[in-house]
């Protein structure tokens, strides 16, 4: 998915509950979800020159730039949002999706940071920082295997990091890259008083104009604004010593393509994608609760086509045996659909088939 279709896609939620007001903001938002970006850039304009502080409206104008491609105008746009209301966490998202575009994933990842710092039940930054670290890991493993490629350990980890990053973006069709956050709302302050933004106005304060978007963050208290944290000092280069010998690693040979074969089976059931989630299981899988494996396939294959998206992540997944034709793994396994969450351990045991890892038992616990 683009990053366009992305913003439009987020915005275009917020446009179709929004309740109907006849104002300026209401028409610079039909004006971005019709993807008129310039005459949107123009109302933006147009009311900020006379409404400067509008929160809303400054978010909004960073989205716009972003979907004409002025990446490095719309960071200035959110940065300045995150120095004026530093309670908002939604620019501080924003701005680690600029930055993960142009690869700079350290600001990035700084920059989501701080949004959990302002709203530490934020979940579109939580996930977004776990895509962060997983290409932060994919750079240093890449790095590692630069200086020595002959380092098994860095080899295997790099290969579950990528093809973790595949089946994070083929989830529900959602992105590898970070989310777009929603444009924030703001609630009036007495006039005595700087007007203080926060994403929803709190269910105890007096009426005030209906927001733009239809579910709004829950409400945080406005925070102080952080202390910038202090660059790292810079220490003196140690004095070399002798390189001892590095332990050999114990990974058996197969256990990348092992590996890879399950995160395989994980996508494609994230994905939805029937026949290549049942190619995953041997010809002679041993399916669960007494079940020939015809009934298995019909079972399995009625539930994948439910209406609805499904998420499938797996973490700790460790080939903890290879035997011949045999290995088996385990794994911590993640799935959550629309009416079911749920966590646990899995023991996998494939065979080699046909040159291709398949699942021929699996179970769930240790």
């Amino acid at each position: 998915m683009s990053k366009r279709a992305l913003a439009a896609s987020l915005l275009l939620a917020s446009l179709i509950c929004s309740p109907v007001r006849a104002d300026p903001t209401q028409d610079l938002q039909a004006l971005v979800k019709q993807g008129q970006f310039s005459q949107a850039l123009e109302r933006a304009d147009s009311i900020l020159a006379s409404k400067p502080r509008d929160a809303q409206v400054r978010f909004l104008k960073g989205v716009v730039l972003s979907e004409l491609n002025r990446g490095t105008e719309a960071i200035v746009v959110f940065q300045k949002l995150t120095e004026d209301y530093p309670e908002l966490p939604e620019p501080y998202n924003n701005l680690a999706v600029l930055y993960a575009q142009q690869r700079q994933y350290d600001k990035a990842r700084n920059a989501l940071e701080m949004a959990i710092r302002t709203h530490p039940s934020y979940a579109t930054a939580h996930e977004n920082l776990g895509d962060i670290y997983a290409r932060l890991a994919s750079q240093a493993y890449d790095k590692a295997l630069a200086l020595d490629s002959s380092n098994v350990a860095a080899q295997n980890k790099l290969a579950l990091i990528r093809e973790m990053i595949s089946v994070s973006g083929s989830k529900a069709g959602r992105p590898a890259a970070p989310n777009v956050a929603a444009a924030p709302t703001q609630a009036p302050k007495p006039a005595a008083q700087a007007p203080a933004i926060v994403p929803s106005v709190p269910a105890a304060a007096k009426p005030a104009p209906a927001p733009v978007t239809a579910a709004p963050a829950p409400a945080v208290a406005p925070l102080t604004k952080p202390a910038p944290t202090p660059a790292p000092s810079i220490t003196q280069a140690p004095t070399p010593v002798a390189k001892r010998p590095e332990p050999k690693d114990e990974a058996p040979p197969q256990a990348a393509a092992i590996s890879k074969s399950v995160q395989s089976w994980a996508s494609a059931w994230a994905r939805k994608d029937v026949k290549s989630y049942l190619g995953h299981y041997a010809r002679d899988f041993e399916p669960p609760k007494g079940l020939n494996r015809k009934a298995w396939e019909e079972e399995r294959t009625q539930r994948l086509t439910k209406p609805g998206t499904i998420e499938v992540d797996l973490e700790n997944v460790k080939v903890v045996s290879v035997n011949g034709d045999r290995a088996t793994v385990k794994l911590r396994q993640h799935y959550r659909s629309a009416n079911l969450s749920t966590s646990s351990n899995k023991t996998l045991n494939l065979i080699n088939q046909d040159g291709k890892w398949v699942i021929k038992q699996e179970r769930v616990g240790g």
